[in-house]
Formats: C-alpha cells, structure tokens, sequence
C-alpha cells in the first residue's frame, strides 16, 4: 500500500508540475511613453530684460512639466537674419512650440510657421506690429504676454524728476518696430503734457555715441523706450548722458540699473512666465492661440525704480512722494 500511495502521489506531482508549465504568464501592462514637448527659444539680444523673459519661461514650463519639456534656447545676437536661420531650424527639428523674445523674433517665427504654435514675449503692441488681428482673438498661430506699460506714467515721473525740462529727446534704433512704436506713443504723450520732443534713430551701436552726445547738447532729459539696441547699450548711452548732466526716464528697470535715472516698469521675469502658462495650455490643454488673448500687465503691477547713484551725480533730489 505504502508504494502504491508514493507512486500516486508522483504522479499527482508530475501532473501538477506538467500543468504549471503549459500555463502562459501573466501578462504585465506596456510602459506608457512619456510625452516629452521640444520647445525652441528664439531671444533677439543678450540683456538683463530679454535674458529674465527667457528664465521665467523656462522656469514656469519646467515646474508644470519636468522632464517632459527640452529647450533649445538660441541668441540672435540682435541680428534680424539670425532670428530667420533658428526659426527655420526649428521648424525642420519639428519642434511642439516656438517662445520667440521681442518683436522681431516673433515676425520671423511667424514668417517660418504658420502651422507651429508661437508664444511671444517682450512685445509692445501684437497689432500694430502686425502679428496678430486683435488682442483679444489672435487669428492665427501666434499668441503672447506683452510688455507695454502706460508710457503716461513715466510722464509724469518725468516731470516729477525733472520739472524745469522743456525739449525731451528720444533715441532709438531704426531697425526696430516695436521702438519706433513706443517712440510714436511717448512723443504723443509727451507733447500732450506740453513738451517739445526730438526723436533721434541710430542704425547699430557705433552710431549711439555721436547721435547721443549730439542730442544732449539739444535737449533737457531723455525718455528711452524698451529699445533692444540702446538696452544692450546704456553704458554707452548713459556716460554720456550722465557726464552731460542730463537725466534719462526709461520704460524698463534693467536700464536703469545699467545706468538711467528711473522707471515704472513690469518685472520681465514674471513676463516671461506668463508666457509660460501660455505655453503649457497650449502644449498640455490644447488651448489654441488664436482664441487665446494677448496678456498685458495692468499698471498695478508697475514697480517704481530709481537709481540713486545716477540721482546723485546729476544732482537730483527724489521728491518725498516718489520714495
């Protein structure tokens, strides 16, 4: 009896082990791939304003997505047929969206693509620059955060600062649209307040010295515009001007602490992260840019700067109201 039950029970065992294995593995779920958007980055120059725009872009799009977003960041170098060759090169890359800083990037951007998502920062006016039908509804694949700021503001900065100035000169570079706007905007507004105004266009950095040293023997204070050429520039500008006695307003912080007098400006950083949130509504929720309103800062979120050093050597006291 005893070998007989060893005997079955071998063969329960062989059975068991011959069922075991005809048996097919539990099937284990496939691996969902990431989705991982290539953003390409088109800055038109190198300098503090356009440089945060860029930073808080990227920022806000890393902190929302992680590694699921690679950037390709590239520097025009303030050259309008550079901002053409990276746009272009993204397009073939086929990149899920382009962040182009500053007008003429995006014109590019705009120019390359009319299929690939453009976000925009660093732009006065979309409208008037053509890039867009309104503010409102976009019309197209083009979108954006804008950094135009009441120029009615710094006016009257302007006056508060420099309340015996008559003739206020403006200088900006030929080469850029959105300066000319602002240029257009604040001549208007200043002539409104009573001020006669002298508007001064250089074609690159060699001419800033003799077109600047020229205008500050002809007028009593400058307002400069968000120009890129002039940003890249304000030590150059500002030598003179300050050694002249002759004090700048500005539409943007950054220039200031390069070397002008004082500005209600927007923080380009947050600008640029604007653009970001932009972006990953388009990227992630689909939104479409040309149902997506252009974003402008209210002038609650203007922050008063003034560069005291500069003060100082002009000879400037800071009325009690505006510390």
């Amino acid at each position: 009896m005893n070998s007989k039950k060893i005997a079955l029970g071998l063969l329960a065992l062989i059975l068991l082990v011959s069922l075991s294995a005809c048996q097919s593995p539990t099937p284990q779920p496939t691996p969902v791939a990431k989705t991982v958007h290539k953003v390409g980055i088109v800055q038109l120059a190198e300098h503090p304003a356009l440089d945060a725009a860029t930073k808080g872009f990227q920022d806000a799009l890393t902190n929302k997505l992680g590694d699921q977003v690679q950037f390709d960041v590239q520097n025009a170098q303030g050259e309008q047929t550079n901002c053409t060759t990276i746009v272009n090169k993204f397009v073939n890359d086929k990149v899920s969206l382009i962040m182009a800083n500053a007008t003429n990037a995006v014109k590019a951007a705009r120019e390359a693509t009319s299929t690939i998502p453009i976000v925009g920062t660093s732009v006065t006016d979309y409208v008037k620059s053509g890039l867009v039908k309104s503010n409102e509804a976009p019309g197209g694949n083009v979108t954006g955060a804008s950094d135009n700021n009441p120029v009615d503001m710094q006016v009257e900065l302007l006056a508060a600062l420099v309340p015996d100035a008559n003739v206020v000169g403006i200088v900006y570079s030929s080469a850029e649209e959105n300066s000319e706007i602002q240029a257009t905007e604040a001549k208007a507004a200043l002539e409104a307040k009573g001020y006669e105004v002298k508007t001064y266009t250089v074609a690159d950095s060699n001419e800033i010295q003799t077109v600047v040293t020229k205008a500050c023997a002809e007028v009593d204070a400058f307002y400069e515009p968000s120009d890129n050429l002039i940003a890249s520039n304000v030590p150059t500008m500002a030598n003179i001007t300050t050694a002249a006695k002759i004090p700048v307003i500005t539409a943007e912080e950054s220039m200031c602490k390069g070397g002008f007098l004082a500005t209600y400006s927007i923080d380009y950083y947050d600008l640029g992260v604007k653009a970001g949130e932009m972006a990953h509504e388009i990227l992630v929720n689909k939104a479409n840019p040309a149902t997506m309103p252009i974003f402008t800062f209210d002038a609650s979120n203007l922050t008063l700067f003034i560069n005291q050093e500069v003060a100082d050597a002009l000879g400037i006291k800071i009325p009690d109201g505006l510390k």
